[in-house]
Formats: C-alpha cells, sequence, structure tokens
C-alpha cells in the first residue's frame, strides 16, 4: 500500500519539491487521468494529449517549489497542463496526416491557439491571476460555478463576483 496515498495535494508537491520520488509517482496517479481526459476534450490526437501530460509532470518535478500555497494544485497542474498543450499545438498544420488517416483539428483547439495569440488573449493577459483563473475555469473549461470554486479552493459566490469583475474589464479591453 502507498504510504503517501492519505497526504493531501499540498503536503505531496511539498515533498515533490524536495526530491521525493514516491511522493511524485501518488500525486501523478492522482491527477495524471483527469488532466488526459480534460485535454482530450480540447485535442483529437491522443498523442499530441499524451506528450503535453508528460511534458506537464515534467514541469511539476522541476518547478515544484514554484507552487505559492494559493488555490488547489490541481489547478495549478491544469494551468502548466494546457500550457504544454497549446505547446505542441503551436506551429502545427490545422490537419495532420498520419498513417494515410486524417486527423483534424477540433474547432477548441483553433479557439485555443485563437485565444492564445489573438487579440482576447492579450486582453486576458491582462487581468489579475485571480480573475484570470476564474474565466479559464468556467469559460475555457466549461465547468460550473461551483465546480471552479472547487478546483480554485475559493467560493462559488467568489466565483461569480470574479467573473463579473472579469467580464467588465474584458468589455473595456476589448471595445
Amino acid at each position: 500500500m502507498n504510504d503517501y496515498a492519505g497526504w493531501s495535494d499540498p503536503d505531496l508537491l511539498e515533498a515533490v519539491a524536495g526530491g521525493d520520488r514516491r511522493a511524485f509517482e501518488t500525486l501523478y496517479g492522482r491527477h495524471a487521468p483527469w488532466l488526459v481526459v480534460r485535454l482530450s476534450r480540447r485535442c483529437a490526437d491522443p498523442g499530441v494529449v499524451d506528450e503535453a501530460v508528460q511534458d506537464t509532470f515534467v514541469a511539476v518535478w522541476r518547478t515544484a517549489r514554484a507552487w505559492r500555497g494559493r488555490g488547489q494544485v490541481a489547478a495549478w497542474i491544469w494551468g502548466i497542463g494546457i500550457r504544454r498543450l497549446l505547446d505542441q499545438l503551436r506551429g502545427r498544420p490545422l490537419a495532420l496526416v498520419r498513417a494515410g488517416e486524417e486527423i483534424v483539428v477540433s474547432a477548441e483547439e483553433q479557439v485555443l491557439l485563437g485565444i492564445e495569440y489573438g487579440e482576447l488573449g492579450t486582453a486576458l493577459n491582462r487581468l489579475s491571476p485571480e480573475l484570470r483563473a476564474v474565466v479559464q475555469a468556467t469559460v475555457l473549461d466549461g465547468l460550473t460555478t461551483r465546480e471552479a470554486g472547487k478546483l480554485l479552493g475559493i467560493p462559488a459566490g467568489t466565483v461569480k463576483t470574479r467573473m463579473m469583475r472579469a467580464k467588465a474589464q474584458l468589455r473595456e479591453v476589448l471595445a
């Protein structure tokens, strides 16, 4: 039985920051499955998703000390994961051919790339990290207010308030 199974994510991440491989394995086992599912909703190519997940956990191993202890570890991992997926998609043609079959890039992939590099991406980057996290969780990830609150470690009412502030700021910048 894994000694780390009962450990909280922050405790595991602290152990990972100290170089504890077993804590890392536990963290990976806890978070990799949902990360694969969420990234798969955004990318049609399982190979790209697998590469993004592996890159994500390499980054978690290398930068565990960078987690500031605010919000949920899962939200921090998700932020790394979506950036790694975008890195994988960057510069890739909109359709790939593999072994004679076409893998069509999903509309979500195209939107993600547009958000990353377009006017909306610039506007999102101007938001405070707290507001941007709420927009990412609710709009980009499609989470409910309650789910976003749980993921970010804040009450659902705070999610709603931050979303209203974010929308107002985005309207101002994009108008």
